[in-house]
């Protein structure tokens, strides 16, 4: 008889991202759906050059500081994020990207990703925040 595998043996498990200290003292970890939410994040937060032996790893999200909080790069934001998780994060499918000017804050755009954990059809959302230049006419 077959043993059912865990969330650590579908999905890996890796130090937790941000990395933080436990009660214990020792590295806090992410095992299973929250190893692929941390990984997401990594692929998101990491500008291509940044690791030398996987140049073009990373999504290049730091090419919207400049830009206008418009729709027009909210899509090209959507499409960098979908192409960066597409390639980096075959754990996942990508359900849908929506990116949408910060209600509060103007330099900066809403990410929210729907996606679907391939090993189990699971459901899951992550959201995060893109800095921008700020309003129409930055």
């Amino acid at each position: 008889m077959m043993a059912t595998p865990t969330d650590a043996d579908l999905f890996g498990q890796g130090i937790a991202f941000p990395p933080r200290l436990d009660a214990d003292g020792r590295f806090g970890w992410a095992i299973g759906h929250r190893s692929v939410r941390d990984a997401i994040r990594i692929i998101l937060t990491t500008e291509p050059g940044e690791r030398i032996m996987l140049p073009n790893f990373g999504a290049g999200l730091r090419a919207f500081l400049f830009e206008p909080n418009i729709p027009a790069t909210h899509r090209l934001i959507e499409e960098k994020i979908d192409h960066a998780l597409r390639r980096w994060e075959p754990r996942v499918a990508v359900g849908s990207v929506l990116v949408a000017a910060h209600p509060d804050d103007p330099a900066r755009a809403t990410v929210s990703i729907n996606y679907t954990l391939v090993a189990t059809q699971t459901h899951e959302h992550v959201e995060l925040a893109v800095p921008v230049a700020g309003g129409p006419a930055a």
